[in-house]
């Protein structure tokens, strides 16, 4: 529990949703920003704006492109926004991890080297999108149910 100086000296706590979404909002900005710096993401000079043909890849790993890091940081400008209240937090977590789960599908069903890869999906993205998704979800409804602040 995060305790922060409120109104007038009193202190208000965050609730631990609030605080997961948070931290997920945070590290989805972040996340975002490092797709843009060369050298954090190889093949940088080779980055296109959407597609499966980027040859960008975050740490070497994870294809990006241009429109997949927009959606990165407007995705942890969600969480930072939403995380402001706890029913807020809980949807952001929930709703963003069905979302994730449904990327998952999504890049299993369609594969790679198809045109209906505009984000682009890899592989290792794939996976990280099924942890991503279970996990976002289970953290809000493990903390969502406890808090209503």
């Amino acid at each position: 529990m995060t305790i922060n100086p409120g109104a007038r000296g009193v202190a208000v706590t965050r609730s631990p949703v609030r605080t997961a979404a948070l931290a997920v909002g945070a590290t989805f900005l972040l996340v975002g920003v490092l797709g843009f710096i060369p050298g954090i993401t190889t093949g940088y000079d080779n980055m296109m704006f959407a597609g499966h043909d980027s040859e960008a890849y975050l740490f070497g790993v994870f294809q990006v492109s241009i429109l997949h890091n927009i959606v990165h940081l407007l995705f942890g400008a969600a969480g930072l926004g939403l995380a402001r209240s706890a029913p807020g937090a809980r949807a952001y977590l929930v709703g963003g991890g069905a979302v994730y789960l449904l990327l998952w599908l999504y890049g299993l069903i369609i594969g790679q080297d198809t045109p209906a890869n505009f984000v682009p999906l890899n592989g290792a993205d794939d996976w990280l999108h099924l942890g991503l998704g279970l996990g976002m979800i289970a953290l809000g409804l493990a903390l969502g149910r406890r808090d209503t602040r």
